[in-house]
């Protein structure tokens, strides 16, 4: 199943979600949630049996749920793993989510995983690989993805184009659809002195299915993404921005690390479902403490 360029729509937005944790596991089934929908890593849940496996089945029946991946190394130069997209389609098969993401980056190569996200260099080289990876991804899946920007922290000099240029044109030839993380856009920008608002602005309306929202780590001369912090003042300024540029899209908030308890993540959500509700009606998102103009 060939999934062409000119298939690519965003989907129904699904509202406002979370990444479902173990550690809320209980509390997500126990008692209703003011989530609209869940995220999971899928290699969390690409076994068979299992209690992770049964809590997701009870989830899905009560809630939309999204798988997201980050394992898939689409821009590796190592032949794709076809178990794992053998295990992820039967996921997804089982599950139907709404749809299934990764990342626009490089994991391994050598056969050695470097259990990172790594940025590729934006050359027309690396665009036209990827693409054709993402073209046979999505035939094996049967389906079309989303791929995700990372948060990074080295360049490479044979860049020909920035990020956002090279991520859109990702989505318009092969098809997928664009997670769009707006804390790792802030933090790239921090790193290496873009204008986010550009990046932003670069991208087409159309492709953009996710937004993603995390918390990170200000280590002086660089931020790093380490979800573990509540999401700050400038990157809800700037999730504001998308909102107005991009209209209602599907907003998770992301928490990895020192995980609070549940209701503290739906504070979060709630607070992007207001900024968002705000902007949609056409008034100023107030994020810190101003008005988001």
């Amino acid at each position: 199943m060939a999934i062409a360029p000119d298939r690519i729509s965003r989907p129904p937005s699904l509202g406002h979600g979370v990444g479902l944790r173990r550690d809320h596991f209980e509390r997500v089934l126990s008692a209703p949630t003011r989530i609209d929908w869940f995220e999971v890593i899928s290699e969390n849940f690409m076994v068979e049996g299992g209690k992770p496996r049964d809590v997701l089945t009870r989830v899905r029946e009560r809630y939309p749920v999204v798988l997201h991946g980050v394992s898939l190394s689409i821009g590796s130069t190592d032949p794709l793993n076809e178990d794992y997209l053998a295990a992820l389609k039967e996921l997804a098969a089982r599950v139907q989510p709404a749809w299934v993401s990764d990342h626009l980056c490089w994991a391994g190569v050598g056969g050695h995983y470097a259990h990172d996200l790594l940025p590729l260099p934006y050359t027309e080289e690396a665009l036209a690989h990827v693409v054709a990876r993402v073209h046979r991804v999505q035939e094996r899946l049967g389906r079309a993805i989303a791929l995700e920007n990372v948060s990074s922290y080295v360049s490479y000099r044979r860049s020909a184009m920035p990020e956002w240029e090279f991520l859109s044109e990702v989505a318009r030839r092969s098809g997928c659809g664009i997670l769009l993380d707006v804390n790792n856009i802030y933090v790239s920008a921090r790193n290496h002195g873009f204008d986010a608002r550009a990046y932003i602005d670069g991208v087409p309306v159309d492709a953009v299915w996710q937004f993603h929202l995390a918390g990170h780590s200000d280590k002086g001369d660089f931020l790093l993404d380490t979800h573990d912090h509540p999401v700050c003042d400038p990157v809800w300024d700037l999730y504001a921005h998308a909102v107005r540029r991009f209209g209602p899209v599907s907003t998770l908030i992301e928490w990895d690390d020192r995980i609070p308890a549940f209701e503290r993540l739906e504070e979060e959500s709630e607070r992007a479902r207001a900024i968002a509700s705000v902007v949609v009606a056409g008034g100023a998102a107030v994020a810190g403490g101003a008005a988001v103009a």
